[in-house]
């Protein structure tokens, strides 16, 4: 037996030792490969990698928490099977994690301080909450010292920072109006302390296990971090997880195209499933692969549980998304996907904040794609009566 075959078999006998199987981690490596947009082909790449990561050396990494609910180290940790702890807790060595660790105070601190002295410029930084800057960065203090002050030693010699969640995003709920305790997101904060390090994000409410995975995942691949960060879009997130909106993958996408909505819960539309754009869906303008990667080991996610995609992936969700039963009204900085996006689909919204409108935006759109018009047995489809009526008695 090769060498790389005994690394490989010892790998699966640990997951097996946890209750993992050879074809359930298969099974992982295959969403992992569909998530990061790959074939099938590249599942035993995949699985090769993670086994020879977790064999060869496991790469150091610290997750420190900012002001947050510990929703997203929550996600992670009720993950369901396989556990993703039994994958990435073989690839990471997680020298910090304030939510489950049994260690605290001093300890803490001395395990934090010993991988900044080991693996200065090798190990990987997951932040988790908001940077607290209110009162000179006073409003969250650790070990006697604002968290703000920490954070200038770890972020900058840290080899990548990956911010889980919009809090570590861009701030969340922490920053939403009037923002007394100065929560920012963590890369907006280093660029503003003058520190370099790349900084990839994962927005959400909370963050997806799986976003985490094929992060890690496809640094295995590529071999290090540098192309992960290359690959990023302009707001430092990962193309392939957010390249599509909520809407471009919707299942209820249908009934939108065909002026079929529910208006009120509980009424027989939403009993038909039809879609939710004028209970508040943010849908067409969130970007995040939701209905695709979904939750609960790919049972279910928002709007296959009956409620409109409130879009926590968007820049600053909480002002800009608000009221979440409600259309947008709001056209400003971050309200799509990043600072400055509006969309068609929401610019019709703040116009009249009715269905009607959106229905029109959105057939200029498919005609701008070339979706109608060049065939002439296609026409934009009028108006339907109902929203006809709503739009009169809206505009009252």
């Amino acid at each position: 037996m090769t060498q790389e075959a005994v690394k490989e078999a010892s790998f699966y006998e640990r997951l097996s030792h946890r209750g993992v199987s050879r074809r359930d981690f298969l099974k992982f490596c295959g969403s992992t490969a569909a998530v990061l947009g790959m074939s099938s082909a590249m599942v035993p790449t995949i699985a090769t990698k993670i086994a020879g990561a977790a064999e060869s050396g496991l790469t150091p990494a610290l997750w420190i928490h900012g002001g947050a609910c510990t929703g997203c180290s929550e996600s992670i940790a009720q993950a369901t099977y396989p556990n993703v702890a039994d994958i990435v807790l073989d690839i990471l060595s997680l020298q910090a994690q304030e939510t489950v660790q049994m260690a605290t105070g001093e300890y803490v601190e001395q395990a934090q301080e010993a991988c900044y002295e080991a693996n200065k410029g090798a190990y990987i930084m997951i932040f988790e909450g908001a940077v607290m800057t209110g009162l000179d960065g006073n409003t969250l203090r650790v070990a006697g010292q604002p968290l703000t002050e920490h954070l200038k030693k770890i972020c900058a010699g840290a080899a990548a920072v990956v911010a889980v969640g919009s809090c570590a995003v861009d701030g969340g709920w922490t920053r939403a109006y009037p923002n007394p305790a100065g929560g920012m997101g963590i890369g907006e904060w280093m660029a503003q302390e003058g520190i370099g390090t790349p900084c990839v994000n994962l927005p959400g409410c909370p963050v997806n296990p799986e976003e985490i995975v094929a992060v890690v995942v496809q640094a295995l691949i590529c071999g290090d971090l540098t192309q992960v960060v290359a690959s990023l879009d302009e707001f430092g997130r990962p193309k392939y997880l957010y390249g599509s909106t909520i809407h471009d993958n919707c299942p209820r996408r249908g009934h939108f195209e065909n002026g079929e909505f529910v208006y009120t819960f509980g009424s027989p539309e939403e009993g038909k499933a039809w879609c939710l754009y004028p209970l508040g869906c943010k849908g067409p303008q969130t970007y995040r692969r939701c209905p695709m990667i979904r939750w609960n080991n790919s049972v279910s996610w928002c709007v296959d549980s009956g409620g409109p995609c409130i879009g926590c992936a968007n820049w600053n969700w909480v002002d800009n998304n608000a009221p979440f039963r409600g259309r947008v009204r709001q056209v400003g900085k971050g309200v799509i996907g990043g600072p400055g996006g509006v969309s068609p689909v929401t610019a019709a919204s703040v116009v009249g904040g009715v269905v009607a409108v959106a229905l029109v935006a959105h057939g200029f759109g498919m005609k701008a794609a070339g979706r109608i018009g060049k065939n002439p047995t296609m026409k934009t489809e009028t108006m339907k009566e109902y929203d006809r009526k709503r739009l009169k008695k809206e505009a009252k």
